[in-house]
């Protein structure tokens, strides 16, 4: 038994090793010649079927054993003995060790950021890591997230090991500017991408990367300085470059009571009365901004707040303003509406 034990430790390890393509091979030879070898040896109930055998064969190599077919002559129970249940087991646990093997590096690799997500297409990328400000990003961005929309995509350097295993994909990158982090995130089919590096020259290094990497996404970077910030908008319009508004909120708030309250409910998704927007459609005429603002409220329950021509946001349109495709609308409401969804037809027929 010690020398039969350590035979097929060898032949484990030996079959272990081998690719799939060998291992299919060996699999396929070892049925062949038990087959042969229960017909020789006068096993008509298992060699006089491939059915049958192939199901003895299994049963066998996974150590269920039915009974329900057996070798009936001592030639047979000799090759089922020292050739077919060995080999058998042999190559099945094999198998089983490569597939686990298989399934555990690639956990890995998801883990550690050494996947490839670049065939994904409608997520958001989020470059940079910050601990605590960057969860409370994620969940905020989870609120919003549809059950058909792709998970969300983290590429940061500072971290070995996904942070938010289960919620989010992580691609480790080098540099947040690193071209082929950003290509294994599926940067070229992103929706959006998030921008915060460590300081304002890295994101502004990663913005200008990721926004021409990402010619359909709508990047968006975050900056410590308004001048950097101001530089990028000069340097490429199509980024949204953003800064912090707390000394404007604190202004605001000490002009105008309450103003810290209506900017939280803007523009938390967790509350009602959000800031939304939807960008119009192909339409076969324009609408009228006025018929628009009443339309919007009667159908949908929305309220309309201002739009952008030509990347100028207007807050404060006239009524006889004109809305065309590829506008983009502002309105409050407590949920997001989606360009489908909208009547458009219904708006434009009461405009002028």
């Amino acid at each position: 038994m010690p020398v039969l034990a350590s035979f097929l430790r060898k032949v484990y390890v030996a079959l272990a090793e081998l690719t799939w393509t060998a291992l299919l091979l060996i699999a396929v030879l070892h049925m062949a010649l038990s087959f042969e070898l229960f017909r020789l040896s006068g096993e008509s109930g298992l060699a006089g079927d491939g059915v049958d055998f192939l199901y003895y064969y299994v049963v066998t190599a996974t150590t269920v054993g039915y009974g329900d077919l057996s070798p009936a002559t001592d030639a047979g129970r000799l090759a089922a003995s020292f050739f077919v249940i060995p080999g058998a087991i042999a190559i099945f646990t094999a198998t089983l060790g490569k597939l686990l093997a298989a399934v555990g590096t690639l956990w890995r690799r998801r883990m550690n950021g050494l996947s490839n997500f670049a065939d994904r297409t409608g997520h958001i990328i989020v470059v940079g890591w910050h601990d605590g400000a960057t969860r409370q990003l994620f969940a905020m961005l989870q609120a919003e997230r549809s059950r058909s929309e792709p998970a969300m995509v983290l590429v940061a350097k500072a971290l070995e090991t996904n942070p938010l295993a289960g919620e989010i994909d992580f691609v480790h990158a080098d540099r947040l500017a690193d071209p082929e982090a950003l290509e294994r995130a599926g940067i070229a089919g992103a929706r959006a991408i998030i921008v915060e590096g460590e300081n304002d020259d890295e994101t502004f290094a990663a913005s200008l990367i990721a926004a021409a990497l990402g010619e359909s996404a709508h990047v968006v970077a975050y900056f410590q300085y308004d001048r950097t910030a101001e530089i990028l908008r000069r340097q490429n319009p199509r980024i949204e470059a953003v800064t912090s508004l707390s000394s404007e909120l604190m202004v605001r708030a000490a002009r105008d009571p309450g103003a810290s309250k209506v900017a939280h409910l803007l523009l938390s998704a967790a509350t009602a009365d959000t800031a939304f927007s939807v960008r119009v459609p192909e339409l076969s005429g324009a609408i009228a901004y006025s018929a628009a603002l009443s339309g919007l409220k009667r159908l949908h329950k929305v309220t309309l707040v201002g739009m952008a021509q030509g990347g100028a946001v207007d807050l404060n349109c006239h009524e006889d303003a004109e809305i065309r495709a590829g506008d983009i609308l502002y309105y409050i409401s407590d949920h997001r509406l989606e360009p489908h969804a909208v009547a458009w037809d219904a708006l434009r027929g009461t405009s002028r």
